[in-house]
């Protein structure tokens, strides 16, 4: 007799089953699928630099293995990289944290979600502005929290303003997440900019604020500014950061907090019950990464700077794009509504979210909606690509839409 079940008679959780896929995977694996059908798909859909990891780093990942680092690790960190992290924050940031304040997971995204796991009740707010990380709602919702959205526009750079913040605001507001520099619109809230949010806080003493850093050091316009180096703010803030974006890390799945001590307990614990302890070759290579003066990666950002300018170059000269100029990050967010309710090559572009999959049907580029970061206006680009590749895909754009 067969012991096989039926696949009608699985029955998923509710919270699986309303769970959305992330937008920027299902692109690249959508890129993939036509890959392997022989089309020559350029992605620029997701944000993964395409520079080696630096050689420094790879020779000591090859020297932990020697060493024979290969047990269990402790579940928030080595104590050693946990040290390397705490001196990064002073030297980069200003914050001064302590062993017990900082907890290593397996990518910044562990992070982010184990803090609203260990902060959230249902029904509890969270206020996102909008453009935002896409995995922002979903992370909130999966701790049943409620994501409320605040819309900002390409005229402010799309930043929130501390009115907007007030406006948000209401009884069940528990946390506010932000990404600065921002993904995906690059933008970056100067110190002055996190003040006069900091300032409406100051109304509200329960709420904590989550400052994503993770493209901290791809920076076009100078010194990089932290909500927590506010001392009336740093009680609560959980600054978030890890090594995959700035270091050219993506697949090495090292992120880490700085954070209350409450907070930093709690997700210790939480993280105990789901991965333990972060990979240990990772997390070796990871404290030489932090140690290094910060000099030693910036011939990546420079890079990153000529392809910012160039993408913006060629953008310009495509009808409907309208683009502000990203201070961080390796994205443009350009806003393409002028295409929405048009026809070309026979497809009816009804929204972001049609125009990106009509530019990787009929141009082959890969991009994603902005329908997933929170602005159905925009789509977002990434240029953490070559600079051939940067050029023959808004060739092909500019191809496709005209």
């Amino acid at each position: 007799m067969s012991t096989q079940v039926s696949e009608m008679s699985i029955q998923l959780s509710d919270k699986i089953n309303q769970l959305k896929a992330s937008a920027t995977l299902a692109m690249a694996a959508k890129a993939r699928e036509l890959r392997a059908e022989g089309k020559d798909i350029i992605g620029l859909s997701l944000g993964e630099p395409d520079f080696n990891t630096p050689d420094f780093i790879k020779d000591a990942a090859i020297q932990a293995v020697k060493d024979n680092y290969n047990s269990y690790t402790p579940v928030d960190g080595y104590v050693e990289l946990k040290d390397a992290i705490i001196t990064k924050f002073k030297r980069d940031n200003n914050l001064k944290y302590d062993r017990s304040q900082i907890v290593v997971s397996t990518g910044a995204k562990q992070s982010l979600y184990n803090v609203a796991q260990v902060y959230l009740n249902p029904g509890d707010e969270v206020i996102l502005p909008c453009p935002y990380w896409v995995s922002y709602s979903d992370i909130v919702k999966l701790a049943e929290g409620v994501p409320v959205e605040v819309k900002t526009s390409i005229e402010n750079d799309f930043k929130m303003t501390g009115e907007q913040l007030e406006k948000a605001i209401t009884p069940k507001t528990k946390m506010i997440w932000y990404s600065s520099p921002c993904n995906p619109s690059g933008s970056i809230y100067s110190k002055e900019e996190l003040r006069a949010l900091a300032d409406v806080l100051q109304k509200y003493p329960d709420i904590i604020v989550v400052s994503d850093e993770i493209y901290e050091h791809i920076n076009y316009v100078g010194d990089h500014a932290s909500m927590a180096q506010f001392d009336d703010m740093y009680d609560r803030t959980v600054t978030v950061n890890g090594v995959a974006k700035a270091f050219a890390m993506t697949g090495w799945r090292i992120g880490y907090i700085g954070a209350p001590q409450a907070i930093a307990r709690a997700c210790n614990k939480m993280q105990g019950q789901v991965t333990s302890g972060a990979n240990c070759i990772a997390q070796r290579a990871v404290i030489t990464a932090l140690e290094a003066p910060v000099s030693k990666i910036q011939y990546m950002v420079e890079e990153f700077k000529n392809r910012r300018k160039l993408i913006l170059d060629l953008l310009a000269e495509i009808p409907g794009f309208e683009c502000n100029e990203p201070e961080g990050a390796f994205y443009v967010f350009p806003d393409v509504s002028y295409y929405f309710g048009k026809t070309i090559n026979d497809t009816l572009v009804k929204n972001a979210s049609d125009f990106s999959m009509f530019l990787l049907e009929h141009a082959n580029v890969a991009t994603v909606t902005g329908d997933a970061f929170g602005n159905g206006n925009c789509i977002r680009i990434s240029y953490a690509a070559s600079t051939e590749q940067i050029k023959e895909a808004l060739d092909r754009i500019k191809k496709a839409v005209s």
